[in-house]
């Protein structure tokens, strides 16, 4: 018997209630790739396997490679790859397929830096559903103005839409977790949701406004001026004004589209 790994974030589907809703709401198709994240014991990858796709599944736990290996050995469109998604190149994965779509259960300790590389390689994956923490979708899916819109939020919406689809409680998984889940339903947008002049530099500008959350704009701009290329102070307050927006405001406020703004005068001032 496989058990859980506290230090994977493992907390394993079980039952075929929230299995079976998570694929029905997919629906693979025989002739498309899904690629699945963290297959663990196998409860989505059983109904995948069984709807004719492709199924690409990448494991990072040793223990659990063997027994899906065994569980899935007569099923000719099942590929199981023992690797950390963290660190993969999916549209090489993916190929000789052009795009796939992503289902994945994934562990809460790396759900950030997961969706910026899933995010990040968009051109290959078409679509992306995945369960979270409860909470990291509120963050996901928030408008300016609440206390979970941040840099997750613009970063997802900037790149793709975003649905919540449903939540899950805690007595679905073994171990249960301390927290509820939900699943959101990513789909990268044809252009970004705003015009950007420079998207590394409008990245790095949204980290440094939300560095310290319960700091002004222009407090925030001030201590992370060196990480955007301004040298002089006063340069600030002619970027913020040039962009109609108050220094005295909070990030939290700010929509993406006054944040293009504020990053294209920054970047004139460069």
């Amino acid at each position: 018997m496989v058990r859980s790994k506290r230090s994977l974030g493992q907390n394993f589907l079980v039952g075929s209630h929230y299995p079976r809703r998570i694929v029905d709401l997919v629906s693979p198709q025989a002739d498309e790739t899904i690629v699945e994240i963290g297959p663990g014991k196998g409860a989505l990858t059983k109904l995948l396997v069984e709807s004719g796709a492709w199924v690409i599944a990448v494991e990072l736990d040793r223990e659990l490679t063997e027994p899906l290996t065994e569980l899935f050995a007569g099923s000719s469109n099942f590929h199981l790859i023992e690797a950390d998604a963290l660190e993969l190149d999916f549209c090489q994965v993916i190929a000789p397929a052009s795009s796939a779509r992503v289902v994945a259960n994934l562990p809460y300790y790396i759900s950030t830096p997961i969706l910026q590389r899933l995010v990040e390689q968009r051109n290959c994956l078409r679509e992306m559903t995945v369960m979270l923490q409860r909470e990291v979708v509120d963050r996901i899916v928030a408008g300016p103005g609440g206390k979970e819109y941040g840099y997750l939020s613009v970063f997802v919406q900037l790149y793709c839409e975003a649905k919540r689809l449903f939540d899950v409680p805690p007595g679905a998984f073994r171990p249960a977790p301390k927290v509820h889940s939900s699943v959101v339903r990513l789909r990268p947008r044809s252009q970004l949701q705003v015009l950007i002049d420079d998207e590394v530099q409008f990245i790095q500008l949204v980290k440094t406004l939300f560095a310290q959350r319960r700091k002004t704009i222009l407090n925030n701009l001030r201590a992370g001026q060196t990480g955007l290329g301004l040298k002089d102070p006063s340069q600030i307050l002619t970027a913020l004004e040039e962009s109609l927006i108050d220094p005295q405001r909070r990030a939290e406020t700010l929509s993406i589209a006054e944040l293009a703004r504020l990053s294209s005068a920054i970047k004139q001032r460069i």
